[in-house]
C-alpha cells in the first residue's frame, strides 16, 4: 500500500495510486455551500481537502471515477478557481503577504486579461475576480489554504498588526465581489475574532463544530477499517499484537479527537460524538509498523510556546472546568488565556458535552499528544535542565512494584534539583499551588495508568489519584502541615469510599511540604 505521506495534492494521490480515504460526499456538501471557514490542526489534511476542492471546481471528472461523488455530481460544471497557498513562506519580512499575492494576481490577470491598473492589492483582487466571472460566464472559486499563517508566525511582534491589516484587505474583496463568487473557503488552524482580519466582508459560515462535517479532515475508526484493516493485521502480527489489541492501541494513542457536540444517531435524542483520529500519525505509524508520537514530534508552533510561556494559568485549572463553545472557539488576540489557541492546535479536544448548560469539558485527545503536550509544560515549567520524562518511568515502575517509598526519595530529590528561580516564577503564586502543579504534570505523564487530578465526591476533591491493575493510591498534600493531617483530610472527606468494593490494595499517602526547605518534609503511608 502507498501512503500519502508527505502528498497533499489530490491528483497525485489518485494518479499515482495512493491510499486515499474516500471524502468526497461531504466534499461534494460542502460545495454547496458560499462562504465557509474550516479550522482543524496542523497536518490534519485540511491542504488535501483545498486541493481535492480544486480538482471537483474545475470538472476534473476522471480524478473522481469510482469516488461517492461520482454518484452525487451530474454535471462537472467548470469554474475559474483561485488558489491562495499561505503555508509557506517568512512571513516576519514586512511586505510578504502583498508580494505573495502580487505574485498570484499577475497570473490570474495575465489568464483574463486585466490591466494592472493599481498598486492596492484589494482592488486587483476585485477587478480580477470580476474579469473571471465575465469571461468565463462562470462564477469564481476561492481557496485559500492556511489563512491565518501569516499572523500566527509573528504573534505578539510589531510584524503581526501589518500582516493582519494586509489579510484584511485581501479578505475584504469576498464582501465586494460576492456577485462574482460561487464559493469560498478560508481553512486555518486559529479562528480569529470579528475585529479582526474577517471584519471587512460578511462572516462566513464557521463549519468547525458542524457535526456534519466532523469527518472532513482526519480518519474515522469506520475508515480505518475499510480501507486499513490488512494493513493493521500486519502490523499487529510483526508488533505482537492480535488484530483487535493493535485496533485498541492505535485508539488510544492516535484517537480521541472531536469536533462539535456530536449528532443524533437513528433519530435519537441522544447525541454521539464522532471519534476521528489523527491522520498523519496513523499513517505514519502504519508506513513504518511503530507506535511513534509522529504528529507531535513533527513540530510545537513557536505561538503555541509563546503563549505558553506568557500565559498564569495552569492546564491543570484550564481542565478542570466547562466551557461555551464561543470561549475556545474564537481566539481574540487581547485574551491571555491561550485556551482557544491551545484547543484549536489540536492539544485539546472536547471529551464531554453538557447539554443542559450548553457547555463542553475539554482534556487530551490521546496518549501521543498528552505525553508529549504535558511534557513540553513539565520542561517549560521546572526548567530545562530537569526533564521529569526519566522521573516519569521510574515512578511507573515505583507504583507498579508498590515502592513508595522509592517514589518518595524520587520526588524529593527531583523537587530539590529544581532551580532555585524556577520556584519564584510569577506562576508560582503560591507554594502550594507550585508543587501541586508540579506534581500534576508529573502525574499526567503516567500513561501506563488511570490518573486522576482533584477526583471530586460529595464532601471534597482529593489531589491526586492512580489506579493501576493491582493498586489504587490516594495522596492528599499539605503546604506547611503534617502528612497525619493531610491523612486525616482522606478519611474526614471519604475520598476512599468509590473504592471500598474494588478488589485491588488501597494505599492512602499524605505528604507534607516545607515552604521554607521548598520540598517535601513528611511522607506517611497508610
Amino acid at each position: 500500500m502507498k501512503y500519502p505521506i508527505g502528498t497533499q495534492t489530490f491528483s497525485t494521490i489518485i494518479e499515482e495510486g495512493m491510499v486515499y480515504v474516500d471524502k468526497t460526499d461531504l466534499v461534494y456538501n460542502l460545495a454547496q455551500k458560499h462562504v465557509c471557514f474550516l479550522c482543524r490542526p496542523r497536518r490534519f489534511g485540511k491542504s488535501l481537502l483545498i486541493s481535492t476542492l480544486e480538482s471537483y471546481f474545475k470538472g476534473e471528472k476522471e480524478l473522481f471515477k469510482g469516488l461517492k461523488i461520482e454518484e452525487l455530481e451530474k454535471e462537472w460544471t467548470q469554474y475559474p478557481v483561485f488558489r491562495i497557498d499561505f503555508s509557506k513562506g517568512n512571513f516576519k519580512d514586512p511586505g510578504y503577504v502583498n508580494e505573495i499575492m502580487r505574485n498570484y494576481l499577475g497570473k490570474w490577470e495575465n489568464v483574463y486579461g486585466v490591466n494592472n491598473e493599481s498598486e492596492r492589492v484589494g482592488i486587483r483582487f476585485s477587478n480580477v475576480i470580476a474579469a473571471a466571472h465575465a469571461k468565463t460566464g462562470r462564477k469564481v472559486v476561492v481557496l485559500v489554504d492556511e489563512y491565518d499563517k501569516p499572523m500566527l508566525d509573528v504573534l505578539m511582534e510589531p510584524q503581526e498588526q501589518l500582516n493582519r491589516d494586509a489579510l484584511k484587505e485581501i479578505y475584504s474583496t469576498f464582501k465586494e465581489t460576492d456577485e462574482h463568487l460561487r464559493f469560498v473557503l478560508l481553512t486555518g488552524v486559529t479562528k480569529f475574532s470579528q475585529v479582526s482580519v474577517f471584519s471587512g466582508f460578511n462572516q462566513p459560515e464557521d463549519i468547525s463544530m458542524n457535526p456534519k462535517f466532523d469527518a472532513l479532515c482526519g480518519i474515522t475508526k469506520d475508515e480505518l477499517v475499510e480501507y486499513f484493516d490488512n494493513e493493521i493485521e500486519a502490523m499487529a502480527e510483526e508488533l505482537g499484537y492480535s488484530k483487535e489489541e493493535m485496533y485498541v492501541e492505535l485508539k488510544r494513542q492516535y484517537d480521541g479527537y472531536h469536533f462539535s457536540e456530536g449528532s443524533s444517531e437513528d433519530g435519537s435524542p441522544k447525541k454521539v460524538m464522532l471519534d476521528v483520529f489523527n491522520p498523519y500519525s496513523v499513517l505514519n505509524a502504519l508506513s513504518e509498523r511503530n507506535l511513534k508520537n509522529y504528529w507531535f514530534k513533527s513540530g510545537t508552533p513557536t505561538y503555541l510556546v509563546k503563549l505558553l510561556d506568557r500565559d498564569k494559568t495552569n492546564m491543570q485549572e484550564m481542565l478542570g472546568r466547562e466551557y461555551e463553545s464561543d470561549y475556545f472557539m474564537d481566539y481574540k488576540a487581547d485574551v491571555e488565556d491561550p485556551l482557544a489557541m491551545i484547543y484549536q492546535s489540536g492539544y485539546l479536544t472536547i471529551k464531554e458535552y453538557n447539554k443542559k448548560r450548553r457547555q463542553y469539558r475539554l482534556d487530551f485527545p490521546n496518549n501521543e499528544v498528552r505525553n508529549g503536550f504535558v511534557a513540553l509544560l513539565a520542561n517549560n515549567y521546572c526548567g530545562q535542565r530537569n526533564d521529569p520524562k526519566n522521573l516519569v518511568l521510574d515512578i511507573n515502575d515505583m507504583l507498579d512494584e508498590c515502592r513508595l517509598d522509592d517514589m518518595r526519595d524520587a520526588l524529593t530529590g527531583f523537587f530539590g534539583s529544581i532551580p532555585y528561580d524556577a520556584n519564584y516564577q510569577e506562576r508560582a503564586w503560591s507554594y502550594e499551588s507550585h508543587y501541586h502543579y508540579t506534581l500534576y504534570l508529573i502525574f499526567r505523564l503516567l500513561s501506563c495508568y488511570t490518573t486522576l487530578t482533584e477526583k471530586e465526591n460529595s464532601r471534597g476533591r482529593a489531589d491526586i489519584i492512580v489506579e493501576t491493575n493491582d493498586y489504587v493510591y490516594i495522596f492528599e498534600f499539605k503546604l506547611d502541615g503534617t502528612a497525619a493531617e493531610a491523612l486525616k483530610q482522606v478519611d474526614d472527606k471519604g475520598y476512599a469510599g468509590p473504592y471500598a468494593a474494588d478488589s485491588r490494595k488501597l494505599f492512602k499517602i499524605g505528604v507534607g511540604f516545607s515552604s521554607e526547605k521548598k520540598n517535601i518534609v513528611e511522607w506517611s503511608v497508610v
